[in-house]
Protein backbone atom coordinates (compact mmCIF):
# COMPACT_ATOMS: atom_id res chain seq x y z
CA UNK A 1 0.00 0.00 0.00
CA UNK A 2 2.58 2.59 0.98
CA UNK A 3 4.53 1.88 -2.15
CA UNK A 4 1.21 1.89 -4.21
CA UNK A 5 1.08 5.55 -2.57
CA UNK A 6 4.59 6.42 -3.40
CA UNK A 7 4.06 5.61 -7.03
CA UNK A 8 1.13 8.14 -7.23
CA UNK A 9 3.03 11.05 -5.54
CA UNK A 10 3.01 13.77 -8.42
CA UNK A 11 6.21 15.08 -9.36
CA UNK A 12 7.11 18.49 -7.94
CA UNK A 13 8.29 19.99 -10.96
CA UNK A 14 7.25 18.10 -14.41
CA UNK A 15 9.76 18.11 -16.70
CA UNK A 16 7.31 20.50 -19.15
CA UNK A 17 7.90 23.03 -16.57
CA UNK A 18 11.78 22.34 -15.80
CA UNK A 19 12.59 22.88 -19.87
CA UNK A 20 10.30 25.97 -19.51
CA UNK A 21 12.83 27.34 -16.44
CA UNK A 22 15.70 26.28 -18.10
CA UNK A 23 15.09 28.00 -21.27
CA UNK A 24 13.73 31.11 -19.72
CA UNK A 25 16.63 31.36 -17.79
CA UNK A 26 18.83 30.92 -20.87
CA UNK A 27 16.82 33.74 -22.50
CA UNK A 28 17.57 35.96 -19.80
CA UNK A 29 21.34 35.39 -19.64
CA UNK A 30 21.15 36.28 -23.94
CA UNK A 31 19.93 39.38 -22.78
CA UNK A 32 22.16 40.04 -20.32
CA UNK A 33 25.31 39.42 -21.84
CA UNK A 34 23.98 41.49 -24.93
CA UNK A 35 23.32 44.58 -22.87
CA UNK A 36 26.69 44.37 -21.32
CA UNK A 37 28.90 44.18 -24.76
CA UNK A 38 26.72 46.52 -25.87
CA UNK A 39 27.45 48.89 -23.20
CA UNK A 40 30.42 48.28 -22.66
CA UNK A 41 31.74 51.78 -24.05
CA UNK A 42 29.45 53.55 -21.84
CA UNK A 43 31.72 53.43 -19.01
CA UNK A 44 33.74 55.96 -20.31
CA UNK A 45 31.02 58.17 -20.60
CA UNK A 46 31.44 61.75 -18.55
CA UNK A 47 29.00 64.11 -17.06
CA UNK A 48 26.91 65.86 -19.09
CA UNK A 49 24.45 69.15 -19.91
CA UNK A 50 21.77 68.48 -17.48
CA UNK A 51 24.19 65.60 -15.31
CA UNK A 52 25.64 68.78 -14.04
CA UNK A 53 22.64 70.68 -12.55
CA UNK A 54 20.60 67.95 -11.72
CA UNK A 55 24.14 66.00 -9.78
CA UNK A 56 26.75 67.24 -9.93
CA UNK A 57 26.50 70.56 -8.57
CA UNK A 58 23.20 69.45 -6.29
CA UNK A 59 23.70 69.58 -3.04
CA UNK A 60 20.86 67.87 -2.48
CA UNK A 61 21.96 64.67 -3.80
CA UNK A 62 25.13 64.35 -2.00
CA UNK A 63 24.41 62.69 0.90
CA UNK A 64 21.28 60.84 2.27
CA UNK A 65 20.99 63.67 4.97
CA UNK A 66 20.83 65.94 2.41
CA UNK A 67 18.27 64.35 0.37
CA UNK A 68 16.08 63.51 3.44
CA UNK A 69 16.12 67.82 4.70
CA UNK A 70 14.84 68.50 1.14
CA UNK A 71 11.60 66.46 1.35
CA UNK A 72 9.14 67.01 0.62
CA UNK A 73 9.60 67.34 -3.09
CA UNK A 74 9.15 66.02 -6.64
CA UNK A 75 10.92 62.93 -7.93
CA UNK A 76 11.94 61.97 -4.42
CA UNK A 77 12.25 57.94 -5.32
CA UNK A 78 14.87 59.33 -8.43
CA UNK A 79 17.07 61.31 -6.56
CA UNK A 80 17.26 59.05 -3.76
CA UNK A 81 18.67 57.16 -5.97
CA UNK A 82 21.04 60.11 -6.96
CA UNK A 83 22.00 59.62 -3.36
CA UNK A 84 22.65 56.43 -2.76
CA UNK A 85 24.82 57.13 -5.31
CA UNK A 86 27.11 59.93 -4.96
CA UNK A 87 27.14 58.77 -1.17
CA UNK A 88 28.67 55.40 -2.17
CA UNK A 89 31.67 56.79 -3.28
CA UNK A 90 31.64 54.82 -6.33
CA UNK A 91 31.48 57.79 -8.42
CA UNK A 92 31.30 58.04 -11.93
CA UNK A 93 31.61 54.44 -12.37
CA UNK A 94 28.59 53.84 -9.95
CA UNK A 95 26.47 55.95 -11.78
CA UNK A 96 27.13 54.11 -14.87
CA UNK A 97 26.60 50.74 -13.33
CA UNK A 98 23.47 51.35 -11.82
CA UNK A 99 22.09 52.67 -15.10
CA UNK A 100 23.34 49.97 -17.16
CA UNK A 101 21.56 47.38 -14.29
CA UNK A 102 18.19 48.87 -14.81
CA UNK A 103 18.41 48.68 -17.69
CA UNK A 104 18.98 44.86 -18.22
CA UNK A 105 16.53 44.60 -15.60
CA UNK A 106 14.26 46.17 -17.64
CA UNK A 107 14.89 44.50 -20.60
CA UNK A 108 14.43 41.25 -18.49
CA UNK A 109 10.56 42.74 -17.13
CA UNK A 110 9.77 43.15 -21.18
CA UNK A 111 10.87 39.63 -21.69
CA UNK A 112 8.98 38.12 -18.80
CA UNK A 113 5.74 40.18 -19.84
CA UNK A 114 5.75 39.58 -23.20
CA UNK A 115 5.93 35.83 -22.73
CA UNK A 116 3.19 36.15 -21.07
CA UNK A 117 1.27 37.43 -24.27
CA UNK A 118 -1.68 35.20 -25.85
CA UNK A 119 0.47 35.72 -29.25
CA UNK A 120 3.34 33.16 -28.19
CA UNK A 121 2.27 30.17 -28.95
CA UNK A 122 1.94 31.43 -32.12
CA UNK A 123 5.72 33.35 -32.04
CA UNK A 124 7.81 31.82 -29.46
CA UNK A 125 11.16 33.68 -30.39
CA UNK A 126 9.27 37.06 -30.37
CA UNK A 127 9.76 37.74 -26.30
CA UNK A 128 13.22 37.13 -26.76
CA UNK A 129 13.51 39.12 -30.12
CA UNK A 130 11.72 42.16 -28.59
CA UNK A 131 13.74 42.34 -25.52
CA UNK A 132 17.01 42.18 -27.30
CA UNK A 133 15.34 44.87 -29.46
CA UNK A 134 14.77 46.84 -26.34
CA UNK A 135 18.17 46.84 -25.02
CA UNK A 136 20.21 46.87 -27.78
CA UNK A 137 18.48 49.85 -29.88
CA UNK A 138 20.81 52.78 -29.95
CA UNK A 139 17.97 55.76 -28.41
CA UNK A 140 17.91 54.00 -25.39
CA UNK A 141 21.70 55.15 -25.22
CA UNK A 142 20.10 58.84 -23.71
CA UNK A 143 18.16 56.64 -21.13
CA UNK A 144 21.39 54.42 -20.25
CA UNK A 145 24.37 56.47 -21.00
CA UNK A 146 23.48 59.85 -20.14
CA UNK A 147 23.27 59.67 -16.54
CA UNK A 148 20.26 62.00 -15.56
CA UNK A 149 17.85 59.79 -18.26
CA UNK A 150 17.94 57.45 -15.16
CA UNK A 151 14.51 59.28 -14.84
CA UNK A 152 13.53 57.03 -17.68
CA UNK A 153 14.68 54.20 -17.33
CA UNK A 154 14.01 53.64 -13.87
CA UNK A 155 10.41 54.91 -13.46
CA UNK A 156 10.04 52.40 -16.66
CA UNK A 157 11.44 49.57 -13.89
CA UNK A 158 8.58 50.48 -11.24
CA UNK A 159 5.93 50.72 -14.36
CA UNK A 160 6.61 47.08 -15.74
CA UNK A 161 7.58 45.78 -12.54
CA UNK A 162 4.34 46.77 -11.58
CA UNK A 163 2.38 45.56 -14.59
CA UNK A 164 4.50 42.25 -14.16
CA UNK A 165 3.86 41.85 -10.34
CA UNK A 166 -0.51 42.64 -11.28
CA UNK A 167 -0.24 39.79 -14.06
CA UNK A 168 1.74 37.53 -11.91
CA UNK A 169 -0.97 37.72 -9.46
CA UNK A 170 -3.78 37.23 -11.63
CA UNK A 171 -2.04 34.65 -13.13
CA UNK A 172 -1.77 33.22 -9.17
CA UNK A 173 -5.24 33.74 -7.98
CA UNK A 174 -3.07 36.10 -5.47
CA UNK A 175 -5.53 39.47 -5.04
CA UNK A 176 -2.19 40.86 -2.51
CA UNK A 177 0.14 40.66 -5.37
CA UNK A 178 -2.09 41.96 -8.41
CA UNK A 179 -3.54 44.75 -5.96
CA UNK A 180 -1.66 45.63 -3.54
CA UNK A 181 2.07 44.91 -3.97
CA UNK A 182 0.99 46.17 -7.79
CA UNK A 183 -0.37 49.12 -6.49
CA UNK A 184 2.62 50.28 -4.53
CA UNK A 185 5.33 49.27 -7.19
CA UNK A 186 3.15 52.15 -9.15
CA UNK A 187 3.30 54.52 -6.22
CA UNK A 188 7.52 54.22 -6.60
CA UNK A 189 6.78 54.73 -10.33
CA UNK A 190 5.03 57.87 -9.51
CA UNK A 191 7.27 59.22 -7.24
CA UNK A 192 9.98 58.58 -9.43
CA UNK A 193 8.75 60.62 -12.90
CA UNK A 194 5.02 61.80 -13.55
CA UNK A 195 5.08 60.07 -16.45
CA UNK A 196 4.09 56.98 -15.08
CA UNK A 197 0.44 57.86 -15.36
CA UNK A 198 -0.52 56.56 -17.68
CA UNK A 199 0.02 52.94 -16.15
CA UNK A 200 -3.42 52.20 -15.76
CA UNK A 201 -4.04 53.13 -19.16
CA UNK A 202 -1.84 50.24 -20.43
CA UNK A 203 -3.14 47.78 -18.26
CA UNK A 204 -6.22 48.45 -19.32
CA UNK A 205 -4.80 48.13 -23.28
CA UNK A 206 -2.75 44.85 -21.85
CA UNK A 207 -6.03 43.19 -21.08
CA UNK A 208 -8.24 44.37 -23.92
CA UNK A 209 -6.37 42.83 -25.99
CA UNK A 210 -6.53 39.70 -24.28
CA UNK A 211 -9.95 39.20 -24.82
CA UNK A 212 -10.83 40.93 -21.71
CA UNK A 213 -13.96 42.89 -21.28
CA UNK A 214 -13.46 46.56 -20.83
CA UNK A 215 -15.45 46.69 -17.26
CA UNK A 216 -13.89 43.79 -16.60
CA UNK A 217 -10.29 45.20 -16.98
CA UNK A 218 -11.33 48.61 -15.55
CA UNK A 219 -12.58 46.06 -12.13
CA UNK A 220 -8.77 44.49 -11.98
CA UNK A 221 -7.10 48.34 -12.42
CA UNK A 222 -9.09 50.05 -10.30
CA UNK A 223 -6.55 50.07 -6.76
CA UNK A 224 -4.34 51.58 -9.92
CA UNK A 225 -6.84 54.53 -10.53
CA UNK A 226 -7.16 55.21 -6.90
CA UNK A 227 -3.31 55.45 -6.40
CA UNK A 228 -3.76 57.74 -9.43
CA UNK A 229 -6.35 59.66 -8.13
CA UNK A 230 -4.69 59.92 -4.64
CA UNK A 231 -1.39 61.73 -6.14
CA UNK A 232 -3.59 64.24 -8.24
CA UNK A 233 -4.90 65.21 -5.29
CA UNK A 234 -1.42 64.92 -3.21
CA UNK A 235 -0.17 67.08 -6.08
CA UNK A 236 -2.92 70.10 -5.65
CA UNK A 237 -2.57 69.99 -2.19
CA UNK A 238 0.99 70.50 -1.77
CA UNK A 239 1.35 72.06 -4.77
CA UNK A 240 4.89 70.86 -5.45
CA UNK A 241 4.36 71.04 -9.17
CA UNK A 242 2.94 74.56 -9.36
CA UNK A 243 5.79 76.52 -10.71
CA UNK A 244 6.35 73.71 -13.59
CA UNK A 245 3.27 73.67 -14.95
CA UNK A 246 2.49 77.30 -14.88
CA UNK A 247 5.73 77.66 -17.00
CA UNK A 248 4.39 74.59 -18.95
CA UNK A 249 1.19 76.06 -19.69
CA UNK A 250 3.12 79.58 -20.59
CA UNK A 251 5.29 77.92 -23.75
CA UNK A 252 3.04 78.10 -26.30
CA UNK A 253 -0.58 78.16 -26.65
CA UNK A 254 -3.11 75.37 -27.32
CA UNK A 255 -3.38 75.43 -31.13
CA UNK A 256 1.05 75.75 -31.05
CA UNK A 257 1.25 73.19 -28.81
CA UNK A 258 -1.16 70.49 -31.19
CA UNK A 259 0.87 71.26 -34.24
CA UNK A 260 4.05 71.15 -32.25
CA UNK A 261 3.31 67.99 -30.88
CA UNK A 262 2.49 66.28 -34.63
CA UNK A 263 6.39 67.22 -35.58
CA UNK A 264 7.48 65.82 -31.77
CA UNK A 265 6.34 62.47 -32.23
CA UNK A 266 7.42 62.39 -36.14
CA UNK A 267 10.31 63.25 -35.19
CA UNK A 268 10.64 60.72 -31.92
CA UNK A 269 9.06 57.89 -35.05
CA UNK A 270 11.87 58.19 -37.33
CA UNK A 271 14.34 57.65 -35.08
CA UNK A 272 13.23 54.37 -34.48
CA UNK A 273 14.67 53.81 -37.77
CA UNK A 274 16.84 56.89 -38.32
CA UNK A 275 19.42 55.41 -35.62
CA UNK A 276 22.40 57.87 -37.54
CA UNK A 277 20.42 61.11 -36.52
CA UNK A 278 19.96 60.71 -32.79
CA UNK A 279 20.66 64.14 -30.98
CA UNK A 280 20.93 64.40 -27.36
CA UNK A 281 19.52 67.89 -27.74
CA UNK A 282 17.41 68.79 -30.72
CA UNK A 283 15.80 71.97 -29.47
CA UNK A 284 12.99 71.65 -31.95
CA UNK A 285 11.31 74.90 -32.72
CA UNK A 286 7.61 75.52 -32.58
CA UNK A 287 4.98 75.20 -34.96
CA UNK A 288 2.58 78.33 -35.56
CA UNK A 289 1.30 76.98 -38.91
CA UNK A 290 0.12 74.17 -41.02
CA UNK A 291 2.16 72.83 -44.08
CA UNK A 292 1.87 70.52 -46.84
CA UNK A 293 4.37 67.76 -45.03
CA UNK A 294 2.50 68.45 -41.55
CA UNK A 295 -0.45 67.87 -42.42
CA UNK A 296 1.03 64.54 -44.43
CA UNK A 297 2.46 63.73 -41.05
CA UNK A 298 -0.59 64.31 -39.11
CA UNK A 299 -2.46 61.84 -41.15
CA UNK A 300 0.21 59.08 -40.86
CA UNK A 301 0.34 59.28 -37.06
CA UNK A 302 -4.17 59.47 -36.99
CA UNK A 303 -4.26 56.95 -39.18
CA UNK A 304 -2.00 54.37 -37.16
CA UNK A 305 -3.82 55.40 -33.89
CA UNK A 306 -7.23 54.72 -35.57
CA UNK A 307 -5.88 51.73 -37.06
CA UNK A 308 -4.43 50.39 -33.84
CA UNK A 309 -7.88 51.47 -32.16
CA UNK A 310 -10.22 49.32 -34.96
CA UNK A 311 -7.52 46.75 -34.18
CA UNK A 312 -8.43 45.74 -30.33
CA UNK A 313 -10.60 43.01 -31.02
CA UNK A 314 -9.54 42.24 -34.50
CA UNK A 315 -5.71 42.29 -34.93
CA UNK A 316 -4.99 42.34 -31.04
CA UNK A 317 -1.10 41.83 -31.85
CA UNK A 318 -0.70 45.33 -33.95
CA UNK A 319 -3.31 47.08 -31.15
CA UNK A 320 -1.02 46.49 -29.00
CA UNK A 321 1.99 47.33 -30.41
CA UNK A 322 0.85 50.50 -32.06
CA UNK A 323 -1.21 51.80 -28.98
CA UNK A 324 1.20 50.91 -26.38
CA UNK A 325 3.62 53.27 -28.25
CA UNK A 326 1.20 56.17 -28.56
CA UNK A 327 -0.09 55.95 -24.89
CA UNK A 328 3.54 55.99 -22.98
CA UNK A 329 3.94 59.06 -25.46
CA UNK A 330 0.71 60.72 -23.70
CA UNK A 331 2.52 62.16 -20.86
CA UNK A 332 5.21 64.03 -22.75
CA UNK A 333 3.70 64.78 -26.44
CA UNK A 334 0.44 65.77 -26.12
CA UNK A 335 -1.47 68.45 -24.82
CA UNK A 336 0.61 69.52 -21.98
CA UNK A 337 3.68 71.52 -23.40
CA UNK A 338 7.40 71.13 -22.40
CA UNK A 339 9.80 73.43 -22.82
CA UNK A 340 12.23 71.59 -24.69
CA UNK A 341 9.93 70.11 -27.13
CA UNK A 342 11.26 66.73 -27.59
CA UNK A 343 14.10 64.19 -26.37
CA UNK A 344 15.09 60.77 -27.38
CA UNK A 345 14.87 59.84 -24.04
CA UNK A 346 10.68 59.54 -24.31
CA UNK A 347 11.30 57.00 -26.70
CA UNK A 348 12.50 54.57 -23.52
CA UNK A 349 9.13 52.56 -22.64
CA UNK A 350 7.15 53.85 -25.81
CA UNK A 351 10.27 51.33 -27.49
CA UNK A 352 8.17 48.26 -26.35
CA UNK A 353 5.41 48.53 -28.73
CA UNK A 354 7.30 48.73 -32.09
CA UNK A 355 9.75 46.32 -30.83
CA UNK A 356 7.04 44.12 -29.85
CA UNK A 357 5.50 44.32 -33.68
CA UNK A 358 9.02 43.70 -35.42
CA UNK A 359 9.70 41.07 -33.22
CA UNK A 360 6.18 39.16 -33.80
CA UNK A 361 7.25 39.93 -37.70
CA UNK A 362 10.56 37.89 -37.68
CA UNK A 363 9.46 35.47 -35.55
CA UNK A 364 6.75 34.52 -37.74
CA UNK A 365 9.77 34.50 -40.57
CA UNK A 366 11.98 32.10 -38.35
CA UNK A 367 9.13 29.86 -37.91
CA UNK A 368 9.20 28.84 -41.24
CA UNK A 369 13.31 27.85 -40.54
CA UNK A 370 14.43 29.95 -43.15
CA UNK A 371 18.40 30.51 -42.65
CA UNK A 372 18.18 34.01 -44.76
CA UNK A 373 16.12 34.90 -41.91
CA UNK A 374 17.64 33.39 -39.01
CA UNK A 375 21.09 35.43 -40.43
CA UNK A 376 18.91 38.48 -41.22
CA UNK A 377 18.11 38.31 -37.30
CA UNK A 378 21.65 37.84 -36.43
CA UNK A 379 22.64 40.49 -38.67
CA UNK A 380 19.92 43.11 -37.21
CA UNK A 381 20.40 42.92 -33.87
CA UNK A 382 23.99 42.91 -34.33
CA UNK A 383 24.20 46.17 -36.30
CA UNK A 384 21.98 47.64 -33.29
CA UNK A 385 24.58 46.67 -30.47
CA UNK A 386 27.41 48.02 -33.09
CA UNK A 387 25.64 50.82 -33.02
CA UNK A 388 24.73 51.68 -29.80
CA UNK A 389 28.22 50.75 -28.96
CA UNK A 390 29.32 53.83 -31.56
CA UNK A 391 26.45 55.98 -29.89
CA UNK A 392 28.32 55.83 -26.46
CA UNK A 393 31.62 57.45 -27.41
CA UNK A 394 29.24 60.80 -28.06
CA UNK A 395 29.16 61.03 -24.26
CA UNK A 396 33.10 60.36 -23.66
CA UNK A 397 33.83 64.40 -23.26
CA UNK A 398 31.63 67.44 -23.51
CA UNK A 399 33.34 68.57 -26.66
CA UNK A 400 32.71 65.28 -28.46
CA UNK A 401 28.42 65.05 -26.79
CA UNK A 402 28.24 68.78 -28.13
CA UNK A 403 29.93 68.84 -31.53
CA UNK A 404 27.21 65.60 -32.24
CA UNK A 405 24.73 68.13 -31.17
CA UNK A 406 25.83 70.81 -33.43
CA UNK A 407 26.86 68.91 -36.33
CA UNK A 408 23.14 67.56 -36.81
CA UNK A 409 20.95 70.57 -35.62
CA UNK A 410 23.60 73.28 -36.81
CA UNK A 411 20.82 76.54 -35.60
CA UNK A 412 20.84 75.46 -32.03
CA UNK A 413 22.58 78.50 -30.47
CA UNK A 414 22.35 76.76 -27.32
CA UNK A 415 24.55 73.71 -28.59
CA UNK A 416 27.23 76.16 -30.04
CA UNK A 417 27.34 77.64 -26.92
CA UNK A 418 27.71 74.91 -24.76
CA UNK A 419 30.18 73.67 -27.53
CA UNK A 420 32.34 76.76 -27.03
CA UNK A 421 32.40 76.34 -23.24
CA UNK A 422 33.75 72.74 -23.69
CA UNK A 423 36.19 74.14 -25.94
CA UNK A 424 37.15 76.61 -22.70
CA UNK A 425 37.89 73.77 -20.59
CA UNK A 426 40.24 72.22 -22.92
CA UNK A 427 42.22 75.26 -23.14
CA UNK A 428 41.17 75.73 -27.19
CA UNK A 429 39.98 79.31 -27.33
CA UNK A 430 40.53 79.74 -31.08
CA UNK A 431 37.34 76.95 -31.82
CA UNK A 432 35.94 78.49 -28.58
CA UNK A 433 35.68 81.93 -29.98
CA UNK A 434 34.69 80.97 -33.16
CA UNK A 435 31.66 78.39 -31.59
CA UNK A 436 30.27 81.73 -29.66
CA UNK A 437 29.98 83.53 -32.63
CA UNK A 438 28.23 80.84 -34.39
CA UNK A 439 25.75 80.91 -31.24
CA UNK A 440 25.40 84.49 -31.72
CA UNK A 441 24.82 84.29 -35.51
CA UNK A 442 22.33 81.62 -34.80
CA UNK A 443 20.73 83.53 -32.48
CA UNK A 444 21.85 87.54 -31.45
CA UNK A 445 19.86 87.98 -28.47
CA UNK A 446 21.26 85.01 -26.78
CA UNK A 447 22.97 86.79 -23.91
CA UNK A 448 24.29 84.07 -22.45
CA UNK A 449 26.62 83.28 -25.69
CA UNK A 450 27.82 87.16 -25.73
CA UNK A 451 28.78 87.50 -22.23
CA UNK A 452 30.55 84.35 -22.45
CA UNK A 453 32.40 85.50 -25.71
CA UNK A 454 33.20 88.74 -23.62
CA UNK A 455 34.26 86.90 -20.93
CA UNK A 456 36.73 84.56 -23.44
CA UNK A 457 38.10 88.28 -24.82
CA UNK A 458 38.80 89.41 -21.23
CA UNK A 459 40.55 86.24 -20.27
CA UNK A 460 38.13 85.72 -17.61
CA UNK A 461 37.90 82.14 -18.36
CA UNK A 462 40.66 79.50 -16.95
CA UNK A 463 41.10 76.59 -18.21
CA UNK A 464 40.06 73.31 -16.96
CA UNK A 465 37.89 75.83 -14.74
Amino acid sequence: MQQSMFRLQPQLTSPDTSAQASSHSKALAVIAVAALVAYATSFRGGFQFDDWNVIVNEPRVHSLAAWWQAMPGIRPLLKLSYALNWQSGAGLMGFHAINLIIHIANAWLVYSLLSRRREVHRYPMAPLFAALIFALHPTQTEAVTYICGRSSSLVAFFSLASLLVWLAGRERRHPFASRVLSAILFCCALATKETAIVLPVAMLLWDITEEKSFIAACKDTIAHWAVLAAAMVATVITGLYRPFIAASLAARDFHTNALTQIEAVSYLTTHLVRVDQLNADPLLQSVHSWSGLLVVKALALGGSLVAGLFALRRAPLFAFGTLWFFIWLIPTNSIVPRLDVVNDRQLYTAMIGPAWLLASAAASLLRQKQVWAMIACALALGGLAVCTAQRNTVYFTEVAFWNDVADKSPHNARAWNNLAYAYVQTCDTARAASAFDRALLEDATYVRAAVNLRLLKDGAFKCGH
